[in-house]
This record gives C-alpha cells, structure tokens and sequence, in this order.
C-alpha cells in the first residue's frame, strides 16, 4: 500500500527540543528515506521554551536560508509557519539526505523547540 507521504502534502518528520541557540549546531530533523526525494512544502515551529530573541539567521538545508525568528517571543503557545517563497527554487533532497535546521545566529538565551517538516516523497 502506498504511504500518505507519497501521494500527499503531510508531515515528513518532527524533532522535539531542538537547541535554538548558536551552540547547538545542525540538527537533523527527518533523513529522506531510500530510493525517495523529498520536496519540503513547508516548516512549523511550535512551543518555544523561551523566547528566541536575538535569533536572526536559521539555515535549513537546501531550503530557507536566513530565517529570523527573533519575533518570537509568546512563549510555548507560539507557532509559526514558514513557507516556500513565490519565485524562488530549491533543490530536491536525495535519498539519506539529512534535513536539518542549523542556527547561525541563534537566541541570546537558552531555548529549545519543536520543529515539524511538511512535504511530499517521490521515487
């Protein structure tokens, strides 16, 4: 049977208490599975520990580069979407490529967050 992930728009991978400081480094959200490539559609972070203030250049591979998230500030109800941009065009992810979000300027103080990677697999 088919997997939801090749016929539709759906969650491809979410990684809980990711470290939104600059220390933290790459981290790897999902890995494209064998024999796939993956178009990501969009991004959600959600639940934020802290605020991310001073958070100003997020990097996603192949993806997004530059993303500020300093304006998030609410706390852990606080969401955000990121989504592919009008005119712009990304490069597929490869079988066993890892999908990661690195900060390069990351929050001032100590935070973590959920991140979920929206898409579609093809062969």
């Amino acid at each position: 049977m088919p997997s939801l992930k090749d016929k539709a728009i759906t969650l491809l991978g979410s990684l809980a208490s990711v470290n939104m400081q600059t220390a933290g480094g790459a981290q790897t959200i999902f890995t494209v599975p064998p024999s796939k490539v993956a178009r990501i559609m969009f991004v959600v972070i959600r639940d934020p520990s802290a605020t991310l203030a001073g958070g100003t250049d997020y990097d996603f591979t192949n993806w997004r580069q530059t993303v500020d998230l300093s304006g998030m500030t609410g706390g852990a109800t606080n969401y955000r979407v990121l989504t592919v941009t009008d005119n712009s065009s990304f490069v597929e992810l490869a079988a066993g490529t890892a999908f990661q979000i690195t900060p390069s300027t990351g929050s001032s103080g100590a935070a973590t967050a959920t991140i979920d990677v929206f898409g579609y697999l093809t062969n």
